[in-house]
């Protein structure tokens, strides 16, 4: 074969793969209701018991409670059962993110406190019902960028592929409506914190209406809104996304800016465009850990994998951001860290495509099935980001969060950032009642943008 044609037939055999369809069986989905939990994630224990066996969904919410307060750390009395700094690392590497170990090779001061690993996340059992559903019916469509046949659940709770695993992530249960205060923190090189944004964040999920199905949705699996409060410069600018499953109902991004008080789509909010809420620091695609089209990556499943990872960071959470930030990281007194198991997914630059960050290590925890950091490396294949995600831990939901606090470490320049943060503000991530599709519209962007 000419090498020409070798070279297509490569090509149409790996668009051939991303495409297909790789529902899980019968008799691979009926383990969902025996050694695997409802979302697929393994129910046993671990080998050593460093990670328990799953018990179900923790919704035990603090007496006193009402929405929108802070939420209580559950294992406040808790103690770190071992530290890990730069001069033990090497020992512990194997289970760390990369960026994880350049930082602290970086840094003589920085620490990950390890505690008891409690496996909190979970959802409702109607979210089960529809996972366990969707096991045997979704299907990847579209060169594997879209999904159909799925609802109201995990679409791939035993998944083949690496866009299988990214679209449970996309479509992972964070609840149905919410409200939330989101404060973008930038801590430039020279160490000096500074407020970069402070918006309020609404979003729906049509895709997890309990009453609801594949049948009744218009194709849009969610609807975002944010308004920008403050700094003054840019108060009432205004981003509205609504994400599709496919491309029969394909992705739109709006923007609204002051100077120019009209609605206008923004298809350029996206990939790797500098993000202006984040300053600069981070990319349009790093927002919520993943956000927007990734058609400019090809994903590939490596597997699955012990992991220590942020996770139930509501102490975090509540603390104060003068003790949260300091001038390099994250204050280690105050992050929490666990052993979970991790699926692994591996993104690089698709051909005849272009992206900055020419390869990603996705990390999505096994019981949520959400992206809790990311490695970044740069067109010479160093480490270049680090992105992390200071789980939520929200009985009331009962949800465990990733959607919140999340942010991303330039290991090479020094700088790093804190988003969708609600420290200090009167309104943690919140569920309230349905709001109306048009609360979503353009036009209603321009009117709350014109307050």
């Amino acid at each position: 074969m000419k090498p020409q044609l070798n070279m297509l037939a490569c090509a149409i055999a790996l668009a051939f793969v991303a495409g297909q369809s790789h529902a899980a069986t019968a008799e691979e989905a009926a383990a969902l209701k025996t050694t695997l939990t409802p979302f697929g994630a393994e129910k046993a224990a671990n080998k050593d018991g460093t990670i328990p066996a799953w018990e179900g969904v923790y919704n035990k919410v603090a007496p006193g409670y009402k929405p929108g307060d802070a939420r209580a750390d559950p294992f406040a009395s808790e103690k770190p059962v071992l530290s890990i700094t730069g001069k033990n690392v090497d020992q512990y590497a194997a289970k760390l993110a990369a960026g994880t170990v350049a930082m602290l090779k970086k840094y003589p001061t920085y620490r990950l406190d390890i505690y008891p690993t409690h496996r909190t996340g979970g959802a409702p059992s109607w979210v089960y019902d529809n996972t366990f559903k969707n096991a045997t019916g979704a299907k990847i469509v579209d060169d594997g960028y879209g999904v159909d046949g799925a609802y109201g659940g995990i679409p791939f709770p035993i998944p083949k592929t690496g866009y299988e695993a990214i679209w449970n992530h996309r479509l992972a249960w964070v609840g149905d409506t919410a409200i939330y205060a989101s404060r973008t923190w930038i801590v430039p090189p020279d160490g000096k914190r500074t407020l970069a944004n402070e918006a309020e964040q609404t979003l729906t999920r049509p895709y997890y209406f309990k009453e609801g199905s594949l049948d009744k949705m218009d194709g849009i699996y969610q609807y975002g809104r944010l308004i920008t409060r403050a700094p003054a410069s840019k108060a009432g600018e205004g981003i509205l996304a609504h994400d599709g499953l496919n491309a029969a109902a394909p992705r739109a991004l709006w923007q609204y800016l002051v100077g120019q008080r009209r609605v206008r789509r923004a298809p350029s909010v996206a990939y790797d465009t500098p993000d202006s809420v984040a300053s600069g620091i981070g990319f349009v695609d790093e927002a919520f850990m993943l956000f927007g089209p990734i058609d400019h990556h090809q994903l590939k499943l490596i597997g699955k994998k012990e992991m220590y990872i942020p996770y139930n960071n509501n102490r975090a959470a509540s603390a104060k951001i003068a003790d949260l930030m300091g001038p390099q990281f994250l204050n280690p007194d105050l992050v929490r860290w666990e052993l979970h198991r991790v699926w692994e997914v591996e993104a690089t630059v698709a051909p005849g495509k272009r992206h900055v960050v020419g390869k990603r290590r996705y990390y999505l925890d096994e019981d949520t099935w959400q992206i809790i950091q990311i490695d970044g490396y740069d067109a010479q294949g160093q480490i270049w980001r680090s992105n992390y995600a200071l789980t939520l831990l929200a009985p009331d939901l009962p949800a465990l969060l990733a959607n919140v606090m999340w942010g991303v470490y330039n290991v090479q320049t020094g700088a790093y950032l804190l988003n969708a943060s609600a420290n200090e503000t009167p309104n943690q991530y919140k569920a309230i009642p349905r709001l109306p599709l048009s609360y979503f519209g353009p036009e209603e962007l321009a009117n709350q943008g014109a307050r």
